[in-house]
């Protein structure tokens, strides 16, 4: 059996929680430490502060067991063999990423060294991070010989966090000692020995006991860029796909086939190949955006990804377009959106352009009627409830009488509408799609007229048009 180790989690966010519960669930002993009193509360009764699949489960299978909650930092570094920083490393208005929280909690974690410690960074920081993570540990009174910074970059995709961290496709270790390495390695050996998939509770997904992650171990530098580098490809392969879906539109092509085409060359892939309004959430903007005034700072012009972000900003207009286009005038209109999350499978609306495309709306005039599986009560703090602003319990009742429906996130709720009863809700069967979530030959033969994302639209012979 795996050696325990006792590991402090600083931070209850997305990252910072989800690492907690699975560092709990192949065996560790967890101290997750955060600031925020109502929220350390919250989860010490028994509540789960994010939308996160198996999160709530796994909580519930180790809360007061392997895991603990607790706001003493300095308690929690002192027992803790391994610290992972988990704080959030917002974008600043000069684009690079605000690292003010990762130097408050390294301060205080040097204020707490009483014995050999690994510090690890899992935010998102720029290269170079680990070196002063370490001045800044020496600054407030820690030895050289006392600690270890290693770099562990995250790989999680909100809304399937947990089976990606357990799950992954590669674990990635960036240490500067062989010491550090084999305390990393120990953390991580119920997953790379393929140890905890014979569990009887294991979380299921792509990897087994016969087919475990491998582990990467490289220099810490590396490590910090492998994770900006990440995001940044990925960010990329949407951007691309969303400019070539504009191709297509011009050119009456469906994006989907082409995507297809694309993604089934092996040197490609099809993941992060679907057409759609950009991406949004709290990784990819910032990242790239990072990742972008890194390479300035060493000298280097990432023109490439300038034109990601141009690409992503400009979608979310040229959806807006689309949307005018279908219905001619928009002041005035009722319109019920479904999904205001940046993606389906989380509450997060951090970047949603959702958000973005129904201010949008407002600023024209409209009224919208809202409706989210997760994350309305996110969304009320930036859309309050209104004359212009009202929120539904389901899609049926956004969507009572609109004038069209709008697709602004991928939930699989949606796909699976019932689309006669849909048909029925709507003043007009007017859909704008922009998820591509729907076959535009199924809404045509449901009488629908449907817009989506680099596809050519579909109109019922029913005149819908004429009366709105």
């Amino acid at each position: 059996m795996t050696q325990q180790t006792v590991i402090a989690v600083v931070g209850s966010g997305y990252v910072g929680l989800v690492s907690a519960a699975c560092f709990a669930e192949i065996g560790h002993r967890v101290i997750c430490v955060d600031n925020d009193e109502e929220k350390v509360r919250l989860l010490n009764e028994g509540g789960v502060p994010i939308h996160e699949e198996y999160l709530p489960e796994m909580l519930g299978r180790h809360r007061r067991g392997s895991i603990e909650f607790t706001t003493d930092l300095h308690a929690a570094a002192a027992q803790a063999q391994a610290i992972f920083i988990s704080v959030g490393t917002p974008q600043s208005d000069t684009g690079d990423a605000d690292l003010s929280y990762v130097d408050v909690v390294a301060s205080e974690i040097a204020r707490s060294i009483d014995g050999y410690k690994v510090i690890v960074e899992k935010s998102t920081v720029p290269v170079y991070t680990n070196e002063w993570i370490t001045r800044i540990l020496e600054r407030n009174g820690a030895s050289r010989e006392s600690f270890d910074v290693v770099s562990n970059p995250e790989f999680l995709r909100e809304g399937t966090g947990v089976t990606d961290f357990l799950h992954p496709n590669r674990v990635v270790i960036g240490v500067e000692s062989e010491r550090a390495a084999k305390v990393m390695r120990r953390i991580y050996e119920p997953l790379t020995s393929g140890e905890y998939y014979n569990l009887p509770h294991a979380v299921p997904g792509g990897r087994t006991a016969s087919n475990p992650p491998p582990l990467l171990q490289m220099s810490t530098k590396a490590a910090e860029l492998t994770k900006h580098a990440t995001n940044a490809f990925l960010a990329m392969k949407i951007s691309f796909i969303n400019a070539v879906a504009n191709i297509c539109d011009a050119a009456g092509v469906n994006v989907e086939e082409v995507a297809e085409g694309v993604g089934m060359d092996d040197r490609i892939g099809p993941k992060f190949l679907r057409a759609g309004i950009g991406y949004g959430g709290s990784c990819f903007p910032k990242d790239v955006a990072a990742f972008r005034w890194v390479a300035e700072q060493l000298g280097q012009q990432f023109d490439l990804l300038a034109e990601v972000e141009k690409i992503n900003s400009q979608q979310k207009k040229l959806f807006f377009r689309k949307i005018r286009s279908a219905l001619w005038t928009l002041r005035g209109k009722n319109l019920a959106v479904f999904g205001l999350a940046f993606k389906g499978g989380t509450d997060d609306i951090r970047e949603s352009p959702a958000i973005d495309i129904v201010q949008m709306l407002l600023k024209e005039g409209c009224s919208v009627t809202l409706y989210d599986p997760a994350a309305m009560e996110r969304a009320k703090t930036v859309l309050a409830p209104g004359p212009q602003v009202q929120y539904a319990s389901d899609m049926y009742e956004a969507a009572r009488d609109a004038h069209a429906a709008l697709v602004l996130c991928d939930w699989q709720e949606f796909a699976a509408v019932d689309l006669d009863r849909l048909r029925d809700a709507l003043r007009h069967p007017i859909v704008i799609d922009g998820r591509n979530l729907f076959d535009p030959d199924a809404m045509l033969e449901k009488g629908f007229t449907y817009f989506s994302v680099g596809r050519p639209h579909s109109a019922s012979n029913a005149k819908v048009l004429k009366s709105i």
